[in-house]
């Protein structure tokens, strides 16, 4: 058997450390991918410090993966050797509990999710489900592509899925690496975009990512600003802060909208009358499927949205972990084989 290098944690808590591991040939159904790419979550730092049940030990982190097809496992289809495909948070479906039987495969009661339940992407090589891949497009390089697989599709499916038209207002809450992707997003998409973010330091960004309009949340009320600007139908939160998400509530248009997707234990300081009078809904969102993956791509490539990112050598995982991990990173790392 061949071997391949991944980086692996040995515990919760451990370092992220390079070693060889051996080269898992795929399974009927499964694919072997030659890695090229792999973002950095913040999701990895909840893997990595344990905050996963089931999780396997010693772990390899991952779950925006990019790379070629490099073996095909027996009954995939539509695949070869050689195609371009990328592997996000949706990391396979089982097709037979009762969401997929419905058609909702995001919400598959034994969704795979690499690193979860199979190695993941901080690796040369990983073996997927087949049901899991989405094909890059011509014109988007692996390392464009790998962050779209979990934080585009993420924001992209989130922003099409909510109630608002093109024209519409839109604010994003946050304007980290999920944010920058969710304003460039909604830009594209033809929403008049508000940016919500700490301080004044990120307004040059937001404005050249493509927002209208910028509130500093620590220069008075957040709801009163929005509300200056004529309100907003859909607040997309992707900071994983629940009283700045609350805070923008007041903000919403009649039958508005607040959809979640900064991930935090915290409870949402929100009374019912807030909601009830003006119609209001609170609505959280997942990651997408391989083909909600693909769309983000292909609407990616012919809108021009692209992440900002820092690259960095899988051989400096570590170092690149602890600087997304310290907040220290420029949007997003990725690391590249």
């Amino acid at each position: 058997m061949s071997t391949h290098r991944a980086v692996q944690v040995a515990a919760a808590g451990g370092t992220p450390t390079l070693v060889d591991v051996d080269t898992t040939s795929p399974g009927p159904d499964q694919v072997r991918i030659t890695v090229a790419a792999c973002g950095i979550c913040g999701t990895d730092h909840g893997f990595v410090n344990g905050g996963f049940p089931g999780t396997s030990w010693p772990l390899t982190p991952g779950h925006e993966i990019a790379g070629t097809i490099a073996e095909l496992g027996t009954g995939v289809e539509g695949f070869a050797v050689g195609d371009r495909v990328a592997v996000g948070w949706f990391g396979g479906h089982c097709n037979h509990c009762v969401p997929c039987r419905q058609g909702h495969f995001i919400h598959c009661e034994n969704l795979q999710v690499p690193s979860w339940q199979y190695p993941g992407g901080y690796a040369e090589s990983v073996t997927v489900p087949g049901n899991a891949l989405a094909r890059i497009p011509d014109g988007l390089s692996f390392v464009e592509a790998a962050p779209m697989s979990c934080a585009g599709v993420t924001t992209f499916d989130a922003l099409r899925k909510a109630g608002a038209a093109p024209g519409d207002p839109v604010a994003v809450l946050g304007l980290g690496g999920l944010g920058h992707l969710g304003v460039q997003f909604a830009r594209a998409m033809g929403f008049e975009t508000t940016a919500i973010a700490r301080g004044t330091a990120k307004r040059d960004d937001a404005l050249a990512l493509g927002a209208h309009h910028y509130v500093d949340s620590t220069n008075g009320d957040v709801a009163e600003s929005l509300r200056a600007l004529g309100g907003v139908s859909v607040v997309l939160a992707t900071a994983a802060n629940s009283a700045a998400m609350a805070e923008t509530i007041g903000g919403l248009l009649p039958q508005g909208e607040l959809v979640v997707i900064g991930v935090t234990p915290d409870p949402l300081p929100i009374s019912p009358l807030q909601l009830i009078t003006p119609g209001l809904s609170v609505r959280g969102h997942p990651s997408g499927t391989a083909r909600d993956v693909e769309e983000t791509l292909r609407f990616a490539l012919s809108s021009g949205v692209r992440a900002r990112v820092e690259e960095r050598p899988l051989a400096d995982a570590a170092d690149a972990y602890a600087t997304a991990e310290a907040g220290r990173a420029r949007y997003r790392m990725v690391l590249t084989t």
